[in-house]
């Protein structure tokens, strides 16, 4: 009897870190093979998971429904994230939501190439789901756990590289080679990110209204291509 393939686990990441990531691989020929997103802080993602405020929702189709959603992480910086008729419960929740309101959310990165050859990375999410401050921060203490330890690893990576070690052949080690030679980007910035998201819930503990301004978020996404 075939075994049946486990779900990849979903990934706890911050905005920055995510929009800053353009590469993604398969570890497979097989075409149903899982395609991975590399973080620049030496992780790959299948599926990321991700709680913030939604502010802005727009039907962007053309011949059929196609929802963008605009998630703001607590550094200000958005998720952008799209579904159509393929994803019908997506859509439905982001049609029928009103910003703003904390959302939680799994989904697989995508990236598409715009016309000027820049790489933007969105999420196609599997399931959308209204929550409360509560939940956001436990998210935002979560994902900086889960930051800190990728920037710690990929500096031990870095490190046995350096002293010839050469690291695994997989692992850790392999996915911090494959960040280093994609990205020309210090994974220390990231901690800056994880000071900021956790000095917003000493500023705010409550969780505020979960409202920001377009100033705050920076300008809209181009929308993806559609399916």
């Amino acid at each position: 009897m075939a075994a049946v393939p486990s779900r990849e686990v979903a990934r706890r990441v911050f905005a920055r870190e995510f929009n800053d990531a353009s590469y993604t691989f398969k570890e497979s020929d097989d075409e149903r093979a899982p395609v991975y997103l590399l973080l620049p802080t030496g992780e790959r993602a299948n599926r990321i998971f991700l709680v913030g405020t939604l502010t802005e929702t727009e039907d962007v189709g053309e011949d059929s429904e196609y929802w963008q959603g605009r998630v703001v992480d607590p550094n200000g910086d958005p998720f952008f994230v799209y579904a159509g008729q393929y994803q019908p419960e997506a859509a439905s929740m982001l049609r029928e939501l009103e910003p703003p309101a904390y959302v939680a959310i799994t989904g697989k990165p995508r990236t598409y190439e715009t016309d000027d050859g820049d790489v933007n990375v969105s999420v196609r999410p599997e399931s959308i789901t209204l929550v409360d401050a509560a939940t956001r921060d436990r998210w935002v203490v979560e994902t900086a756990e889960r930051t800190l330890e990728r920037i710690e690893r990929f500096g031990e990576g870095r490190e046995s590289e350096t002293a010839g070690g050469g690291g695994s052949a997989a692992g850790v080690n392999e996915y911090v080679r494959m960040a280093d030679e994609q990205y020309d980007r210090p994974s220390a910035q990231y901690r800056d990110l994880v000071v900021t998201a956790l000095e917003s819930l000493e500023d705010d503990p409550s969780g505020g209204s979960g409202e920001s301004s377009s100033e705050e978020v920076g300008g809209g996404a181009e929308p993806e291509p559609q399916p």
